[in-house]
């Protein structure tokens, strides 16, 4: 009987606990899915564009004679039906003409009559995840973020406390928390301090 007044006892607030944790984690669900996704997209900026793939075809027409670079690019550009002039042109050889449009260009080998055209094309949702998560909405957003942000705090505070003894923090839990508190700090020294 003792040991059903304990639980009893101790049940008010671990009972709390779990429902805060469980809600909040069910609440919380679609947007940790966006900030892993884009997160993981972000960590490697440096090796690929998360927002955007660059696109490129190939396209041909009549050849150009070689000419002054003015002459050229308006054939050119009449060639291939592109949009009024370019914001700027270059000219790396005299049968090579470069066109500058704003995000894209195009790469003219006018006397053999072949064009490349690159364009950025959208990583459609990936891009929309990365706007959330790099908080480029500002605004209304950062209020929601920083609510995020706080309902993940209070997810592992919580998560901590979910289960009890062997299992939980006072026992094989609290080798996992020192883990994934040692690892960020040995990384940090050895980044910065060493």
């Amino acid at each position: 009987m003792a040991s059903d007044d304990g639980r009893r006892r101790g049940l008010p607030w671990r009972r709390w606990n779990n429902i805060l944790h469980r809600d909040l984690g069910y609440f919380c669900v679609a947007l940790t899915i966006i900030y892993a996704i884009s997160g993981i997209a972000v960590n490697h900026v440096h090796q690929w564009n998360p927002n955007y793939r660059f696109e490129r075809v190939t396209r041909h027409f009549e050849a150009i004679p070689v000419s002054d670079r003015e002459t050229m690019v308006a054939a050119l550009v009449g060639a291939l039906g592109l949009p009024g002039p370019p914001r700027r042109s270059f000219r790396p050889s005299p049968e090579q003409v470069l066109l500058f449009y704003d995000g894209w260009n195009v790469e003219a080998h006018a006397t053999e009559g072949r064009a490349i055209i690159e364009r950025p094309r959208d990583r459609w949702l990936l891009r929309d995840m990365n706007f959330l998560h790099l908080n480029h909405g500002k605004g209304l957003w950062t209020w929601f973020a920083d609510a995020y942000a706080a309902a993940l705090l209070l997810l592992a505070i919580t998560g901590m406390l979910v289960l009890r003894g062997g299992q939980g923090l006072a026992g094989r839990g609290k080798w996992f928390v020192l883990a994934g508190t040692v690892v960020p700090l040995l990384f940090l020294l050895f980044q910065r301090y060493l």
